[in-house]
């Protein structure tokens, strides 16, 4: 029986989920159709294809802390390989192969999203032992979902001839088509092109040396030199440095002769925008989907979440209200898209919550935002004893506690300027209040 090793890519922002989702707590961590969030669901969707094996997840530094609470609040046995640098799919998947490879050389990998949605696991479940069938035998396969309507937020895979049982080979993969052209390629049998895959580590690192060898080389330098702790390896930056950031569709799936495609029938989404979000949640007979502290009197069509302020809708259709405690989002569902847009403009006025959420929390330390003007941000900053942190250039108020600022102690009452970003730390708790001026 095929030895099967789940890998999870556990990295990026999802602007376009944006206020719930933001760098300092992505998509893939939020709990947004249910008690779990994306990446916990896909961890619970492959516990019994990896058996006792654990679970490899890869991931930035910043994540790292997100990824162990989250696999141990499921008790989930996972090893966190930690890039050092973001470097596109390619590096991070190549990486993955090289443990793989020396944990089982004929192993078969099976490289998944942490914020995809499956509504039916066991299907999908089905589809993996198909597959990692397939890459046993040298093809690197992908999961092609049969269309449900002729989206035009996902690429399509044109599926060729038998190449194994259930397994097709690739005759094309095609890009984000529009709507017109969408409708033909369900008329054609297209699939939706999942972006979730199977292959041998072997085989994957073999296609990366006939494509883009540097990839190869960086993984290798990069796990070489790499720092190894129980449950966590972290990948050496000089090593990881040297791999072309590339993605894994550009580097290898559009350029080998060994793709195939599992026509998949599962319940699937990308969970890319609020539309998306409000199509795998449970509606109500108006077709409402609404999660917090919420009421909708005579609407329709409507998504209504809220993790702060209560919020109410009258009368209203075919929206998007997204509230957090520091900002709300209202848009057409059908705009949804524009929404990254939107996030781009914040980031372009310096707008901290394009970036962070209101509170914050690690390392003892939790900030959270006061106030916003253009011409100043105000947060308060908790530390517990002994904890620490950097501080930007700013103007400081010591509230209560002890903190020691590049060898120098303040207290309660004392108020500093700091030119730029200052180590601090505290003896005692300590509550800082931080003025950044613009």
């Amino acid at each position: 029986m095929t030895a099967i090793f789940p890998v999870i890519l556990c990295g990026g922002a999802g602007t376009r989920l944006w206020p719930a989702s933001r760098p300092d707590r992505p998509k893939q961590f939020l709990k947004l159709l249910g008690a779990h969030s994306s990446f916990q669901e896909t961890l619970l969707r492959v516990s019994d294809l990896a058996q006792d094996r654990d679970v490899i997840v890869v991931t930035g530094a910043g994540m790292v802390e997100m990824v162990r609470d989250q696999a141990r609040e499921i008790g989930a046995a996972i090893t966190v390989l930690v890039e050092p640098q973001a470097r596109n799919s390619a590096p991070a998947v190549a990486a993955a192969a090289v443990l793989v490879e020396r944990l089982d050389p004929s192993g078969v990998m099976l490289m998944l999203a942490a914020d995809h949605h499956v509504g039916e696991p066991e299907a999908f479940r089905e589809a993996a032992r198909v597959a990692a069938d397939a890459a046993g035998q040298g093809l690197i396969v992908t999961f092609g979902v049969r269309p449900t309507g002729p989206a035009t937020g996902f690429g399509y895979i044109r599926p060729g001839e038998p190449a194994d049982r259930g397994v097709f080979r690739v005759a094309a993969f095609v890009e984000k088509p529009d709507l017109e052209t969408a409708r033909r390629y369900v008329a054609e049998g297209y699939l939706w092109n999942s972006g979730n895959f199977a292959f041998q580590a072997a085989t994957l690192l073999g296609e990366l040396r006939r494509f883009e060898p540097t990839v190869v080389e960086g993984a290798r330098a990069a796990f070489a030199d790499a720092v190894v702790e129980p449950g966590l390896v972290r990948l050496d930056a000089t090593g990881f440095a040297r791999a072309a950031s590339i993605s894994i569709d550009y580097a290898v799936m559009e350029r080998t002769d060994k793709a195939a495609v599992v026509p998949a029938a599962f319940d699937w989404s990308d969970l890319g925008a609020w539309d998306a979000i409000w199509g795998a949640s449970p509606q109500d007979g108006a077709g409402n989907a609404a999660q917090g502290d919420v009421t909708l009197v005579d609407t329709t069509g409507v998504l209504a979440r809220s993790t702060g302020p209560f919020v109410g809708a009258i009368g209203v259709s075919d929206l998007m209200i997204v509230a957090e405690p520091d900002a709300v989002l209202v848009c057409r569902r059908d705009d949804a898209q524009a929404v990254k847009a939107l996030v781009d403009g914040l980031k372009a006025k310096g707008r901290d919550l394009a970036e962070r959420h209101s509170t914050v929390s690690g390392g003892g330390v939790e900030r959270r935002s006061v106030t916003y003007t253009d011409q100043a941000g105000v947060e308060l900053w908790r530390f517990e004893a002994g904890a620490a942190a950097t501080l930007p250039a700013a103007s400081i108020q010591v509230l209560s506690g002890e903190v020691t600022l590049d060898g120098r102690a303040a207290t309660a009452g004392d108020r500093l300027e700091l030119a730029s970003p200052t180590a601090a730390a505290a003896g005692p708790a300590s509550v800082l209040l931080v003025t950044i001026w613009r």
